[in-house]
């Protein structure tokens, strides 16, 4: 129930916080959690969260990997260390610690530790293929698969000659 509450009621720097410490969450202080973020309701007191930090929009915390039916395992720490920035959209894996002072992209997808004072995400996004058969009900997975043609990036060498 906390959890659903702390997912969209305001005051994410405040009430937010509040709420997933009573759930066991391990937080700091000047913490900021933004709304729809979804903290581990399994294992809450397996999430920190260091002072300064900021949870951004709509980001996911996993502390454990089993699905259906509780199978014994025990769940993994998610650790993230003093004035972090984590940006919007993030997933954030089991047995991950986000050192201190770092920065995560928007949208990135943290799978092992991240070292302090470091800015955390993947390049740009990009082009990787072209689409000749649309992904609608039309059409199956299978087909927009096959239909699929990859863009070849050129090297540095071929760039420059151009």
């Amino acid at each position: 129930m906390l959890h659903s509450i702390a997912f969209i009621i305001p005051f994410g720097d405040s009430v937010r916080p509040f709420l997933h410490r009573l759930r066991g969450v391990k937080i700091g202080k000047n913490v900021w959690i933004s709304k729809f973020v979804y903290i581990d309701d399994n294992h809450p007191e397996c999430v920190e969260i260091g002072d300064n930090s900021t949870i951004g929009l709509r980001t996911t915390i996993f502390t454990h990997t089993y699905f259906g039916k509780r199978q014994k395992h025990n769940p993994n720490k998610v650790v993230i260390g003093k004035n972090v920035y984590v940006g919007p959209h993030c997933l954030i894996l089991p047995n991950v610690t986000i050192g201190d002072n770092s920065v995560i992209k928007g949208g990135t997808v943290v799978t092992r530790n991240v070292p302090p004072n470091t800015l955390y995400g993947m390049p740009n996004a990009e082009p990787l293929a072209t689409v000749t058969v649309p992904l609608t009900y039309e059409h199956g997975y299978e087909e927009f698969v096959k239909g699929l043609r990859p863009i070849r990036k050129k090297n540095n060498n071929q760039k420059d000659k151009n």
